[in-house]
């Protein structure tokens, strides 16, 4: 798998796609709200992405940006193969990946400097605070931090916290956690919530609407969870974020579980399907077999690696 993101101009998201599949999205590319890809890396880095643009029976328009206004560069290319090859490159992080096609640098007005936060040592504590928290969860993008950011201390109509303000402190303390997560990815082992996560993907496989950090609460989670997945869903798995938060803070993670027809026969059926699921997966689960009752992984190691 590559690490690597790709979304596509039809708001679909492909997360650690195989080589065969990116090129066979580049290779699809040209039709009507189909015409662009744009790819970064997992976990995202600012200001660093590659991006590709095709109309059917024209050229490939590929650029990439490598962190900063005056390292954004554009190539045109007439086929799909060259591009393929340039893409996969840049996704495995080949050196001179980039040697082949003849390559433009595009000229960007640097940025504004940013003014800084002028915020009272207690905003800035509750502030950061909460980003910390968001970016231990694992599941926000920088896109999302960056707004969070923005809009945590506002009251009325006091902004204490512009956009480009929000967005590089989000970033610089993105990237404090990317730093950190990099300890983690020398030591090569799969994560908790790596194993959680390939507990919910069995689960979807088997039948059930399974989603993880899904809706705020408990009470949104019961209303959507029915609308969130095929029509045909046998019952539900899901946990919400503030469930992920308490996971986070080493408190285990609790599941809500139930069958879409409502009896506790088939509740306590998908609960003990869930069980079986996450202790294949090599999590440990505590649970008394009452359907009344939420499923609890524990203890948990929340080592959540972001991807943006």
């Amino acid at each position: 798998m590559l690490a690597i993101a790709v979304d596509t101009e039809m708001g679909r998201r492909h997360s650690r796609v195989t080589a065969e599949a990116l090129a066979g999205l580049v290779r699809r590319i040209g039709g009507a709200d189909d015409r662009f890809l744009v790819v970064q890396r997992i976990p995202d880095l600012p200001d660093v992405f590659l991006q590709v643009w095709h109309e059917a029976g024209g050229d490939y328009t590929l650029e990439y940006r490598d962190g900063a206004a005056d390292r954004h560069f554009r190539t045109v290319l007439a086929t799909a193969e060259p591009v393929i090859t340039a893409m996969t490159g840049w996704a495995r992080a080949t050196p001179d990946w980039n040697a082949g096609p003849d390559w433009e640098r595009l000229d960007f007005e640097a940025p504004a400097p940013v003014p800084p936060l002028e915020l009272g040592a207690e905003d800035r504590g509750l502030l950061e605070t909460r980003l910390r928290e968001v970016l231990v969860a694992g599941y926000a993008t920088r896109a999302e931090l960056a707004e969070l950011a923005e809009d945590y201390l506002v009251s009325g109509d006091v902004r204490p916290v512009s956009r480009e303000q929000a967005r590089e402190l989000a970033d610089r303390m993105w990237l404090e956690r990317v730093a950190e997560q990099a300890g983690w990815d020398e030591e090569g082992e799969e994560s908790d919530p790596e194993r959680l996560s390939r507990a919910f993907a069995d689960l979807e496989s088997a039948g059930l609407t399974a989603r993880e950090h899904f809706t705020c609460c408990h009470t949104c989670g019961q209303a959507e969870i029915g609308g969130a997945g095929s029509p045909d869903a046998r019952g539900f798995v899901y946990f919400h974020s503030q469930s992920t938060d308490a996971a986070a803070a080493g408190h285990g993670l609790k599941l809500m579980y139930g069958g879409f027809d409502g009896s506790e026969r088939t509740t306590a059926s998908v609960g003990r399907e869930a069980v079986a699921a996450l202790e294949r997966c090599g999590l440990s689960v505590r649970w008394d077999g009452d359907p009344g009752q939420t499923i609890e992984v524990t203890p948990l190691n929340w080592r959540k690696r972001l991807v943006g």
